[in-house]
C-alpha cells in the first residue's frame, strides 16, 4: 500500500459463512461504512452468525471503537439463508470451511447470483486461488483476501492474486484493506501464500519439539515470545487458529511441497481426540 491509496469500502458487501472468522469479516466492513448480509447454511446458522456480529458491535461500542448504539449499526446488517441476497452486493467475500469441494461449490454459487460488475474474494488460508478461479465464469473479478482471527484484533489482511485477477481488482483490495483499517501484504498465488507458509513451518516444529520432549508447550512458546518478540507463541496461535484447522493446512501444503509440511502424528493424535484448541477447551492449554 502507497501513501496515495484511497481508504473506502464496498456499499455492499456480502459475506458467505457466518462462524468466527466470516463474523469478524462482516463487523470490519459494517463498522467501516458498509451495509452487509451474512448468509449462512441455515436458520440456526444465520442466528449464530447474528449473534457473533451483534457480539463484536457491542464490544466495539463498549471500548470506544464507534459512536452510537446497537440498534443504530444493526440497520445495516442482516443475515439470510438466500444466496439470491447477494444480488446487489458490490463485494462478496467467501468464508466457509477450507475444504476444496465446499470453497468450490460455494464460490460457483454466489458468483450465480451475482451481478456482471461485482467482486468476489475468497479468504481461503492455503488453497490455490488460480485454482479456484479456474472453476468460476469470471475468473479475472477474483481474488483472494485472507484474514486473520480474531479479526477484530488483527490488523493484517492477506491480498492473494491470481494469474487472472484484474489489475483493478488489485487496486481496489489495497483501497478497502486500508478502509476498514487495516494493512494489506500482497502477495502473488502459491501454495501456502506468505502467511500460512511461514507460520505453519513454525507451528510444525514446535509441536515436534513436544512430539520429542524437547519442551514443554509453554517454554517453548515463551522462548519464541520472550527471546524473538513473537506477540504469542507458536503453539498458543495453534491454539487459536485450531488444530483441525492447521491440520487441513499441513495436508495440503505436504502434498503441494513436499514432506517438510507432513503433520507431526501428535497433531493427528490431538485432533482424533477433539483437542482442537480454544474452540474445545483444550489444545497445547486447557481453556476449560
Amino acid at each position: 500500500m502507497t501513501e496515495n491509496t484511497t481508504a473506502t469500502v464496498p456499499s455492499r458487501v456480502g459475506v458467505l459463512g457466518g462462524g468466527r472468522m466470516g463474523a469478524g469479516i462482516a463487523h470490519a466492513f459494517l463498522i467501516s461504512g458498509a451495509r452487509v448480509t451474512v448468509v449462512e447454511v441455515d436458520g440456526p446458522a444465520a442466528e449464530s452468525a447474528k449473534e457473533r456480529v451483534e457480539s463484536d458491535l457491542v464490544k466495539s461500542l463498549e471500548r470506544g471503537k464507534i459512536d452510537g448504539n446497537l440498534d443504530t449499526w444493526t440497520q445495516n446488517f442482516s443475515v439470510s439463508v438466500d444466496y439470491a441476497d447477494f444480488a446487489d452486493c458490490e463485494l462478496v467475500i467467501e468464508a466457509v470451511p477450507e475444504t476444496w469441494d465446499l470453497k468450490v461449490s460455494s464460490l460457483q454459487r454466489v458468483e450465480k447470483n451475482l451481478s456482471e460488475t461485482a467482486w468476489l474474494a475468497t479468504n481461503t488460508s492455503s488453497l490455490s486461488v488460480d485454482g479456484l478461479a479456474d472453476e468460476l465464469q469470471r475468473p479475472e473479478r477474483f481474488c483472494g483476501m485472507h484474514f486473520f482471527n480474531p479479526v477484530p484484533a488483527s490488523t493484517l489482511v492477506e491480498i492473494v492474486i491470481g494469474r487472472k485477477t484484474r489489475q483493478e481488482l488489485k487496486e481496489l483490495t489495497l483501497q478497502w484493506v486500508a478502509g476498514i483499517g487495516k494493512t494489506p501484504a500482497t502477495v502473488n498465488d502459491a501454495p501456502g501464500f506468505a502467511s500460512s507458509r511461514l507460520g505453519l513451518a513454525l507451528g510444525l516444529e514446535a509441536i515436534r519439539m513436544v512430539e520429542e520432549g524437547v519442551a514443554s508447550a509453554e517454554d517453548i512458546d515463551n522462548a519464541m515470545v520472550l527471546g524473538y518478540k513473537h506477540p504469542v507463541g507458536p503453539l498458543a496461535l495453534t491454539d487459536i487458529v485450531g488444530l483441525d484447522v492447521r491440520l487441513g493446512i499441513a495436508e495440503y501444503l505436504e502434498s503441494t511441497l513436499g514432506p517438510r509440511f507432513a503433520p507431526p502424528q501428535l497433531m493427528r493424535d490431538m485432533v482424533e481426540r477433539g483437542e482442537l484448541g480454544r474452540k474445545s477447551g483444550k489444545g497445547f492449554y486447557d481453556y476449560s
